[in-house]
């Protein structure tokens, strides 16, 4: 999964992590208060609304995210190389069709 190189840096091969559960991440960097996160999950996340801005790029599997807005619903299908940004106050929720891995950039200690 994680391969240790010169200088403390390393290689994440997405494809190799798995968590023990739904949405378990591997925390890879946060930057002030900014987290890099990579989650595996096979199962729907909540409704929820981000305290800041989300970036959201699907980097195996498919995922059907849906916003919530003026009354109404849209759904965007994500597959692989897709990347999806919400801005604070936004409220969505991802579902993933099958296992999906994930790359989640938000405010560190965001929904």
């Amino acid at each position: 999964m994680i391969e240790d190189g010169v200088d403390m840096a390393r290689v994440i091969r997405s494809g190799d992590y798995i968590g023990g559960k739904a949405w378990d991440a591997l925390e890879i960097e946060t930057f002030e208060d900014v987290t890099v996160r990579l989650h595996w999950t096979d199962r729907p996340y909540v409704w929820h609304v981000n305290d800041g801005p989300e970036v959201f790029a699907v980097l195996d599997g498919v995922v059907e995210m849906h916003v919530r807005h003026s009354g109404g619903q849209r759904m965007f299908r994500l597959e692989p190389g897709d990347i999806f940004h919400v801005h604070e106050g936004d409220e969505h929720r991802a579902m993933p069709q099958g296992a999906a891995r994930i790359l989640v950039i938000e405010r560190k200690g965001s929904v």
